[in-house]
């Protein structure tokens, strides 16, 4: 991996993130290969990167550098506020959004056992969740061309946090979301919407006559021993070592104060975001993931092809989400792929390019992990894992 393309790759990622895909590119298959040239990870920019944790931005960050060229892993910050103990490299958190890469992997292997068909429409399938008309397909959801309205706008922190150990269920969230009209017609716009993989989690249960959760389990985290891998289900608690998750408050005097939002019932993320787990486990993930060992070949297309020839929703930007991914694309046509997630208190990221020749990994425990700006440690981190 030549300096032009990991420092391409840098502005891609932090500009994708922040604000949506930078330019278009073919699907992967015609995508130009990366090759496993690049010296070894920047231990002295990493390190600078997560360095002076508390501030204002993060109060702990695990990063975990991986790939061919080779490795790096550092923490900094404090487990707890006031507790006077140094952040668990270790540590369990809340994993949000890298919850849906899991998801589609366990319905991208049912359709490999010919028990789910991607262009089966998700009303046959799931009957009485959704209006009949217009059909949907499971590939359209694993996708985010569905055309469905979120379930809930979301709420001002104040009113989350009062709430934050009540229970949804599912089919609340899937009937909230079809009450509302569709956005646009099937497979014509893309707009990521969570309530997909809800559906998708429904799915999931529904073909296998399992839970959501002992499917991923039983799929994903045995076979590849991630121990350290849960979902919560109704308990708000983080069990095991964990970095406690800070919202940054501003008080009616003008002061800011940190509100400790680590336990909270995220029953209403389930299968697209309540995952909870370790940069190590994430990591093994990852790596198996674009191996080859999760996903059989034919249907790993699906994680590497974005639909193709349509706008993200409300922008003339092109599509940018594949089966559970998302594809961040270089000046020079190189592709990364990867997926964010952010509940309170916690942001995280499994990012890399499709040899593993860089891979990064990350938990920042930001002080606004839901705000519209990019937290700046995760910044300096994406920067210095694939800049230097």
């Amino acid at each position: 991996m030549t300096v032009r393309t990991r420092t391409a790759l840098a502005t891609s990622l932090v500009l994708a993130i922040a604000a949506g895909p930078v330019a278009a590119s073919p699907v992967f298959a015609a995508s130009p290969s990366l090759t496993a040239s690049a010296p070894r990870p920047d231990a002295k920019a990493l390190r600078a990167a997560i360095a002076g944790l508390p501030d204002a931005d993060a109060t702990t960050a695990l990063v975990r550098v991986a790939g061919t060229d080779g490795s790096w892993r550092g923490s900094s910050g404090v487990a707890e506020i006031g507790s006077g103990h140094k952040a668990l490299e270790q540590g369990r958190f809340r994993a949000g959004s890298t919850t849906k890469v899991f998801t589609a992997a366990v319905v991208l292997q049912l359709a490999a056992e010919h028990r789910i068909d991607l262009a089966a429409s998700v009303q046959d399938y799931l009957p009485g969740l959704l209006p009949d008309s217009p059909p949907i397909s499971v590939r359209q959801l694993l996708n985010h061309t569905s055309g469905l309205q979120e379930a809930h706008d979301d709420k001002p922190f104040a009113e989350a946090y009062e709430h934050r150990f009540g229970t949804v269920t599912p089919r609340q969230l899937v009937a909230a979301s079809a009450a509302k009209p569709r956005e646009f017609a099937p497979g014509t716009q893309q707009h990521y919407v969570g309530v997909n993989y809800t559906l998708l989690g429904l799915l999931i249960e529904t073909t296998t006559g399992g839970s959501y959760e002992q499917q991923v389990s039983q799929r994903i985290l045995r076979p590849l021993g991630l121990r350290h891998t849960s979902f919560p289900g109704t308990d708000p608690r983080i069990h095991g070592p964990h970095n406690h998750g800070y919202q940054a408050v501003k008080s009616s005097d003008g002061t800011t104060e940190l509100r400790d939002v680590t336990q909270w019932n995220v029953t209403d993320v389930w299968a697209t975001g309540n995952l909870i787990s370790t940069t190590a486990d994430l990591e093994r993930f990852l790596h198996a993931l674009f191996r080859g060992q999760v996903v059989p070949k034919a249907q790993l297309k699906e994680m590497f092809t974005v639909p193709q020839g349509i706008p993200l929703y409300g922008s003339d930007q092109p599509a940018m989400y594949s089966a559970g991914l998302t594809r961040f694309t270089l000046q020079d046509g190189t592709v990364g792929w990867g997926k964010t997630g952010g509940l309170y208190g916690y942001n995280t990221a499994v990012l890399g390019v499709r040899d593993l020749s860089r891979t990064l990994v990350y938990s920042v425990n930001s002080t606004d992990a839901k705000g519209s700006e990019m937290n700046k440690v995760v910044r300096r981190i994406i920067s210095a894992a694939f800049t230097h």
